[in-house]
């Protein structure tokens, strides 16, 4: 046996071993990271609002609580005006239930020549098997949904906390990354930090106008329709499908139409049908156009951006996937050595664009491509 060999055997156990530990490391605190993740690009969207209200002499840590008491307080007074809403909104659904229940029974009587009568649907439904199944399957997922909702707050506020330090520590925080790195490299790190600034700002601004397009929009059909709350709901659908990533839409049509259907059961069908023709309008015209235009990449990226981080970290990947590839997209642009490019290359006629310019004549700069600058190309 060679005497290299039991040393070499225990160099690539001891690299196993430290590999399967790392992997499990990296499984246990996925959850961690990615509340950090979160937490960053949190700080970086409200960096310019804290950064602004610093530089008028306002302390960066007072100028960070304001902010996220901001948000906060509008945040807590928006969902207090739609649940007050929602809770009326169902009250009104119950009490009337009897009647909208009678209504789509006379249609389907006729309509189809049939004989439904409420109390025997009534009575079949409360002696159904699915139903005592369902109710006892509710009664044990109770727990369940109580863990649920007490792991999200704990999650949204380790976001906050980490947010609030990056925010208010964010020139301390930027020091401490520049004084491991030479010189050289600082200047780096401080341009791809401006430049995630910039991006995610340019994505939530984005992200805002889809918003108010969307609230307006559906605020029009609404008002047409005679839904109450027409307002409050426009604001709802507008938030909600555009910061709540892939369930959002849902979410956001859901409640209008539950209202819809207090009002007229066919009015139901006609804001659900416009909310699914608008969300396709929107994925397919609105979004591409002014994603392209805030962050600056092409819409097919944006769309495949989006489904990558949806495939790797599900909603919060699709929710930063666009400012993160921007980000990214700017830094290495700011690298990349680019070319003058040929008329043939660019989609110039070689000999179609007058003479040349030296002394050779017109078919000597025919037989030679002329080299073009391209605007965007340096």
């Amino acid at each position: 046996m060679p005497r290299w060999l039991p040393r070499a055997v225990i160099l690539v156990l001891a690299l196993v071993a430290c590999f399967q530990l790392g992997s499990w490391a990296f499984h246990q605190l996925i959850g961690l990271l990615v509340n950090v993740l979160i937490a960053f690009f949190l700080a970086l969207a409200i960096e310019p609002a804290v950064a602004r209200m610093a530089a008028r002499g306002m302390r960066r840590g007072l100028a960070t609580f304001l902010v996220f008491l901001g948000v906060f307080v509008a945040s807590a007074g928006f969902l207090a005006l739609l649940g007050s809403m929602l809770a009326g909104q169902i009250v009104d659904m119950v009490e009337g239930f009897p009647h909208y229940l009678d209504m789509v029974i006379d249609w389907i009587n006729r309509t189809l020549h049939t004989e439904l009568s409420r109390l025997d649907i009534q009575d079949s439904l409360v002696h159904s098997d699915w139903l005592q199944k369902y109710v006892q399957n509710s009664a044990s997922g109770v727990l369940d949904v109580s863990t649920t909702v007490l792991g999200g707050l704990f999650r949204l506020l380790t976001v906050g906390l980490f947010a609030f330090y990056f925010a208010a520590d964010g020139p301390r925080l930027r020091r401490t990354l520049c004084s491991v790195l030479p010189p050289a490299k600082q200047s780096e790190v401080l341009r791809a930090w401006e430049i995630a600034v910039a991006k995610t700002g340019g994505y939530l601004y984005s992200r805002g106008l889809m918003a108010l397009v969307s609230g307006i929009a559906h605020y029009v059909l609404f008002a047409v329709l005679g839904v109450p709350y027409a307002p409050a709901l426009a604001v709802w659908v507008g938030l909600v499908s555009q910061f709540i990533p892939t369930i959002g839409t849902y979410l956001a049509g859901a409640l209008p139409t539950l209202i819809a259907f207090t009002v007229d059961p066919w009015y139901a069908v006609y804001v659900l049908g416009f909310v699914v023709v608008y969300q396709q309008f929107e994925n397919y015209v609105l979004q591409p156009k002014l994603t392209a235009r805030t962050v600056d990449i092409h819409p097919a990226v944006a769309f495949g951006s989006v489904i990558a981080g949806t495939a790797l970290l599900g909603a919060v990947g699709a929710l930063i996937a666009i400012p993160a590839v921007a980000t990214l997209q700017a830094f290495l642009g700011a690298y990349v050595k680019r070319y003058e490019v040929a008329g043939e290359a660019g989609g110039e006629d070689p000999g179609g664009s007058g003479s040349g310019t030296g002394t050779g004549s017109g078919e000597a700069t025919a037989a030679r491509p002329r080299r073009v600058r391209l605007p965007g190309l340096r």
